[in-house]
């Protein structure tokens, strides 16, 4: 499934596992998938992470977006899109990594916190800037950016819960991200597939419901 920007303005949630067992990956995927979840990355610093990606993305090929995360050098960006990543998220802008991504027309998510980085994220070719840690400062501070930035989309990546999902979004976010909360370590290593199915289609609920009321 490759990456959609009309699809994913519609169903704003990505998805990040980090550290799941290969043998416990198709059961992740199978309850994202279950949940209505649409985007996924699988970061590149989990064990095997470039065959992981490559069996997620023709397995999932028809009902899931899968991405790579935590992308820090050309190199790897180019790894992740010859295994099947069809979007790329970094911690941080890499400019090698944006220029990577705009010559190959792939889609580029990287991270930014201060004014001046997600000023310059957004002009090096980001398609959606990611604020990392959006916990440190809460929905407030995408308000306050959101003042000179009109322009540009910003994601909400870390501690996002379904409570604070509607201040997010009424204060200028256009998606968000949800890890550990819910990819836990040990609900992926104890196979607590339901865990991940419920508390993922908690949060697309509380998406789609502050999205129907803000049209």
């Amino acid at each position: 499934m490759k990456f959609d920007p009309v699809l994913f303005k519609d169903e704003p949630v990505l998805g990040i596992v980090r550290g799941v067992p290969e043998n416990r990956l198709e059961g992740v995927l199978d309850s994202a998938r279950d949940a209505g979840l649409k985007f996924l990355e699988i970061t590149l610093n989990t064990d095997h992470a470039l065959r992981l990606i490559q069996s997620a993305s023709k397995k999932y090929e028809r009902s899931l977006c899968i991405g790579a995360g935590t992308v820090r050098t050309r190199e790897q960006a180019e790894q992740a899109v010859a295994s099947g990543a069809r979007f790329l998220d970094s911690p941080t802008l890499n400019e090698e990594v944006a220029a990577y991504c705009r010559n190959q027309s792939v889609s580029y998510f990287p991270g930014a916190l201060t004014p001046s980085e997600i000023e310059k994220a957004w002009q090096a070719g980001a398609t959606m800037v990611k604020v990392f840690p959006a916990s440190q400062w809460g929905p407030q501070y995408f308000r306050e950016i959101k003042g000179p930035f009109e322009e540009i989309p910003l994601m909400a990546v870390g501690g996002v819960t379904t409570g604070n999902i509607p201040a997010y979004f009424s204060s200028g976010a256009s998606a968000v991200a949800v890890g550990g909360s819910v990819f836990s370590e040990s609900r992926m290593v104890n196979g607590e597939y339901s865990k991940i199915r419920d508390h993922l289609k908690e949060i697309i609920f509380a998406v789609k419901k502050i999205l129907n009321t803000m049209e």
